[in-house]
């Protein structure tokens, strides 16, 4: 007997795939992540991340303006020092790299997109942790806390929009919202890096800011093997004051991106984050994927998962390629 229930009927071709796709992708839901060095007269390439750069103030602004001409939502900045001390002084020089950055991005571009930065002080510390050491060689936790606050008004001075905070210190975000409202900046809205797992996909990423850390971030960042935690991290920074939560990595984690934007109340973010970018490339260079469909698919399955937002370093690419397909379900191309 033959079936009356077709699910195929529904899949018999490109037009009627991409009329029934259930996820789609817009332009604006792409965040750009962007690094900005110190000292250069040039772009330099990222051997580990290939088409990506550490930019110059005027590759990044020329950068800046490709997004906003593709539609590309927002941009996130990093920034790469020449020098580094144990507390991250740079990080809130209003002259350092970031924060000069930061303020020369705003003003050409702060009416067309939204600036963002990363605060953190891993770029800055001549240890490369996230925060300021304690004797013992540990991170200290609420002496880290205050160099937060201190980066936080910094960064909103200089013009920064949304203010990702990643080092995943307790009590970060309800510090950082306090500092901003005491000093008048009520408007500048938080990213609270809140599920982020200390992963193998970090290592291109140290390579793109010259990271100076040895060991590992195990004991502040989450352990790969928990799920739960990654939510009650997202709830408690909902408490505290995030505008946003964000869960980083972003494939590997999909079960808790899910959990988190089922639970949320504000909109959920995720990060593909440097390693899985290069792996694709990686693969793909070597003929052993099709690297188009794969960064379709990648992205597609993260917005299933339920982030509104995916901070990518295929932003540009992607954001450029819906727009030729009239904003479609990426991931029904083929």
């Amino acid at each position: 007997m033959s079936p009356t229930i077709r699910p195929r009927r529904l899949r018999q071709s490109a037009p009627m795939r991409r009329l029934m796709a259930e996820t789609r992708i817009h332009p604006a839901q792409l965040v750009l992540p962007m690094f900005v060095a110190e000292g250069l007269s040039e772009p330099r390439p990222i051997g580990s991340m290939p088409g990506q750069v550490q930019h110059t103030l005027d590759s990044a602004a020329q950068e800046v303006e490709r997004a906003i001409e593709a539609g590309v939502g927002g941009v996130m900045l990093f920034g790469v020092p020449q020098e580094k001390d144990a507390v991250g002084s740079g990080a809130t020089d209003p002259d350092g790299i970031l924060n000069r950055a930061t303020a020369f991005l705003a003003e050409r571009f702060g009416d067309a997109t939204v600036v963002q930065t990363d605060l953190c002080l891993d770029e800055f510390t001549d240890h490369g942790h996230c925060g300021v050491l304690a004797a013992d060689g540990s991170v200290d936790n609420d002496a880290t806390l205050e160099r937060y606050a201190a980066m936080a008004i910094a960064q909103a001075e200089a013009g920064s929009q949304i203010l990702g905070l990643s080092g995943m210190m307790d009590g970060q975000i309800e510090r950082v919202r306090a500092a901003l409202d005491e000093a008048g900046h009520e408007s500048t809205a938080i990213l609270a890096y809140s599920a982020k797992y200390a992963t193998a996909l970090y290592g291109p990423f140290r390579e793109a800011v010259d990271s100076s850390l040895t060991g590992d971030r195990k004991t502040y960042q989450q352990d790969p093997a928990n799920r739960r935690e990654g939510l009650r991290e997202a709830l408690l920074d909902i408490a505290e004051g995030a505008d946003i939560v964000m869960v980083k990595p972003a494939s590997l984690y999909l079960d808790v991106l899910a959990d988190v934007a089922a639970a949320s109340d504000v909109p959920v973010w995720a990060y593909q984050v440097s390693g899985e970018y290069a792996m694709v490339e990686a693969a793909a260079a070597n003929g052993w994927i099709d690297r188009d469909r794969m960064i379709a698919e990648s992205l597609t399955s993260i917005v299933r998962a339920g982030a509104d937002v995916v901070l990518t370093y295929w932003a540009i690419e992607q954001a450029q390629l819906l727009g030729t397909m009239g904003l479609g379900a990426m991931g029904g191309r083929s």
